[in-house]
């Protein structure tokens, strides 16, 4: 019996101890959760679970609204954020162990007198699954059903623009992005949407006008940040270009795109060193693509003078 016991408590020891292993791997991410003003929120609730591994943890944000997961597995992750007083998010990212992984930057809307119930939450990550699975006419479904049953939940209306934006329903993004920005004008990051609705329709001097009404350092999308470059590059509006494809390099340091974008700016400025610089900094990225053959022939180019 004494054996029998002792096996007993060695297995569930084990059971205790292996299960949270299944998500373990070699991969970091890091992340930081602000407010719509970019102030760092603390004491978030920041639940990961993998995908593979159908196991996950939690963490909440320190005073510099940072937090770190490290020695995670490689694959996609659903990461949902919660704090009370804030719209809860959910997002889905993929973790590759091998390389860097940029940090997960999060902004939370603060609702006034929005009771956040674990209904609405349900049916928020209802939505939101929906939307990261891209079944947007559903998520949309989803997003109209919760502001009926909670009209005070503005914010939904940015959830529904992006699910038109990905339809390419650009009007109906733009449209649903406006009644946000009835209850909340500076709201920099639904202003940014609007920009991307025009930029995508080929309106860039529209989208200009709304890019330029943010606050540069508010822009923390590298995605955007090359758009609008690529949109004052096409203008040979070269020093404004220039500084949007910097910001993006800086926040993913091998976003080969603008990195290229960076060294054609500044070989139109005139500026050859630099220009060498970031097409030998493309190199370290990109070595054997055919735009890499272009970079080197820039280079040879460049060295030869």
């Amino acid at each position: 019996m004494k054996k029998t016991g002792l096996l007993l408590v060695i297995i569930s020891l084990i059971s205790i101890f292996a299960y949270p292993q299944v998500y373990r791997g070699q991969g970091r991410l890091t992340g930081i959760v602000t407010d719509q003003d970019g102030k760092p929120l603390e004491g978030v609730k920041v639940k990961l679970f993998s995908l593979k591994a159908q196991a996950g943890f939690e963490l909440v944000t320190d005073a510099k609204g940072e937090w770190k997961a490290n020695y995670i597995r490689g694959g996609g992750w659903d990461i949902d954020f919660d704090k009370a007083g804030y719209m809860p998010r959910r997002m889905t990212t993929n973790i590759p162990e091998t390389t860097q992984n940029p940090p997960v930057e999060v902004k939370l809307q603060k609702i006034q007198g929005l009771v956040i119930t674990e209904e609405l939450k349900t049916a928020l990550n209802q939505g939101n699954k929906l939307f990261a699975d891209q079944k947007y006419e559903e998520a949309v479904r989803v997003y109209e059903g919760i502001l009926t049953n909670n009209p005070d939940a503005y914010i939904i209306y940015k959830n529904i623009g992006n699910c038109h934006f990905q339809l390419q329903q650009y009007d109906k993004a733009e449209e649903n992005y406006k009644k946000v920005l009835e209850k909340d004008p500076t709201n920099s990051e639904v202003m940014l949407l609007i920009g991307n609705s025009y930029a995508n329709r080929g309106e860039n001097e529209k989208a200009m006008e709304w890019y330029n009404k943010i606050d540069f350092e508010k822009i923390t999308d590298q995605t955007v940040l090359f758009n609008v470059g690529s949109s004052y590059y096409s203008q040979s509006k070269f020093e404004e270009a220039l500084k949007y494809y910097k910001r993006a390099v800086e926040i993913q340091k091998d976003f080969t795109d603008a990195i290229y974008q960076l060294g054609l700016t500044y070989l139109a400025l005139g500026n050859n060193q630099e220009a060498i610089a970031n097409f030998e900094n493309y190199l370290k990225y990109d070595s054997d693509s055919q735009k890499a053959s272009q970079v080197k022939g820039f280079l040879d180019f460049l060295k030869k003078r």
